[in-house]
């Protein structure tokens, strides 16, 4: 009897290491057209080391580069930097569909937002009624709500950063205002807009300088868990079931880090469902008049703090570390700026510049564009899966069910449509009178937002905020890296975490 015992268990052995092998033959099979990382075959080893190695983005362009504009990640996974392959991705005729890298997303463990519903016809119908309220169209009061806030942003600067031209000129070895850290004070200005615009009320991170309800504590943690479930969908899969979810989130009475926003926009939501409660002018006013119900409206709030800030704030700290660094970017910027005020295109110098007059600024529309294209503030790989039938990616077949993502930073840097020079911060590219091609490079990047039916909603408001803040930034300041040899600490996992951007800060002259 005992002496069977061995040989069933090499019995089972055998079995598992049989099982494995035709699993990794058929998984190398199905995806063989398509280079990549050796193991990527079999396992998702490479897939999850680029997802926490802190350099996503510039892993993924790296991969472009070696293996070429599609590529394999993992057994079942490819990027792409395609640019009408990815465009397909959000076709509202085809059907491609979402993957668990969304559902492992959700804030809420009770209720879906639009960012992590699965169903594509249900997504569809949630997007139109938040539609409204995103596009400022039933917010009349969006860009003077900006114009609040960078007005909060400059005087906040301008108070207790800014130095006098004057105080550069004396022999003492210090200036007497302290140095920015422009990379904290982008994230504060931006949670205090979209705060402001999507609740009625700021939360208090610029008049505090301050961390104060503990989102940027806790969104690192969050990014890399996130990360490692978008790598292995396994876990995504277990993540993405509600008691799970119900199990590692905070309790409402005992939140933590990000979620310490919870029990206040509860609060803010419960008011608005109140039975005396009036229709209010902002994205959670229209929400409501759209139809969404409580508990869609408490989803929603969640999503529009961590979505509607912190890939803003990336694209103006990264932006304005390249002005700051380019002199020529810089005195070109600030010249259109001044000469727009001289003949009348900005109408006040003490007003904050409203989104027609900056839309009238050729090398500030080139400068954002620039910016956008050389730093995506979102470089995550929001896979979906190829419906029935496959698709033809890349000249080559794309079976069913095969998880597919675009590989951004890829795209960003294609000399086809950008130029030789894509690791060049450049504004001219942008100001050719081939009006065809400039209009086909803005399209690209604004692949940053996503297309078609998973467009971000929130484009709109962040042209907003990025056409006001560079103007009132160089229109009252200068600004000079106080450490070029270290201008800031910056990571990726999907999002950008930059902190100690360090600037000296002084006044122009009237």
């Amino acid at each position: 009897m005992s002496s069977n015992i061995p040989t069933s268990i090499l019995g089972v052995i055998a079995l598992l290491i049989a099982y494995q092998i035709i699993v990794s033959v058929r998984s190398w099979y199905r995806l063989r057209a398509f280079p990549g990382p050796w193991s990527a075959s079999w396992c998702r080893i490479w897939a999850f080391r680029m997802h926490t190695n802190g350099k996503m983005g510039y892993t993924m362009r790296s991969a472009a580069e070696k293996y070429g504009r599609t590529f394999r990640i993992g057994p079942e996974d490819l990027l792409t930097a395609d640019i009408e392959a990815i465009r397909r991705l959000g076709s509202a005729r085809l059907s491609y569909r979402r993957s668990n890298f969304y559902s492992s997303a959700r804030l809420d463990p009770y209720n879906d937002s639009m960012i992590n519903i699965m169903d594509t016809v249900e997504h569809d119908k949630l997007k139109a009624k938040l539609a409204p309220g995103y596009s400022g169209k039933e917010v009349p009061g969006l860009e003077a709500t900006i114009d609040s806030v960078v007005t909060e942003l400059t005087n906040k600067i301008a108070e207790k950063y800014a130095s006098s031209r004057n105080s550069w000129q004396t022999k003492q070895n210090e200036s007497s205002k302290p140095l920015l850290d422009f990379g904290l004070m982008a994230q504060y200005f931006t949670l205090d807009i979209i705060s402001q615009i999507a609740w009625g009320q700021k939360l208090g991170y610029l008049e505090t300088e301050s961390d104060v309800h503990g989102h940027l504590a806790m969104l690192a943690e969050l990014l890399v868990v996130n990360n490692v479930a978008a790598s292995i969908p396994f876990l995504a899969s277990l993540i993405s079931e509600r008691w799970v979810q119900k199990l590692l989130s905070p309790s409402e009475k005992n939140p933590r880090g990000v979620f310490r926003i919870l029990p206040l926009s509860r609060a803010v939501v419960a008011k608005r469902f109140a039975p005396d409660a009036e229709s209010q002018q902002d994205m959670l006013g229209s929400f409501i008049r759209h139809g969404l119900s409580q508990a869609q409206c408490n989803a929603e709030a969640m999503v529009q703090l961590i979505a509607g800030s912190d890939t803003t704030a990336t694209a103006i700290r990264a932006t304005l570390l390249h002005i700051i660094t380019a002199p020529r970017v810089y005195s070109t910027l600030q010249s259109e700026i001044d000469a727009a005020i001289s003949s009348g295109r900005i109408c006040s110098s003490t007003k904050i510049v409203t989104y027609a007059e900056a839309l009238s600024l050729p090398y500030l529309q080139a400068v954002i564009y620039e910016g956008i294209r050389i730093w995506p503030p979102f470089t995550a790989t929001p896979f979906k899966h190829v419906p029935e039938g496959g698709d033809t990616i890349d000249g080559k077949f794309v079976p069913a069910g095969t998880r597919i993502a675009p590989n951004t930073m890829a795209v960003m840097r294609d000399p086809v449509v950008f130029g030789s020079d894509v690791d060049e911060f450049r504004p001219e590219r942008w100001l050719l009178e081939d009006g065809d091609r400039v209009a086909e490079m803005k399209r690209v990047v604004e692949l940053v937002f996503g297309y078609g039916r998973w467009m971000c909603a929130g484009k709109h408001i962040a042209f907003l905020e990025l056409n006001k803040v560079f103007v009132e930034l160089l229109k009252r300041f200068d600004f000079q890296i106080a450490n070029p040899t270290k201008p800031w600490n910056s990571v990726n996992y999907a999002l950008w975490l930059q902190w100690d951007m360090w600037v000296r800060v002084t006044a122009r002259e009237d």
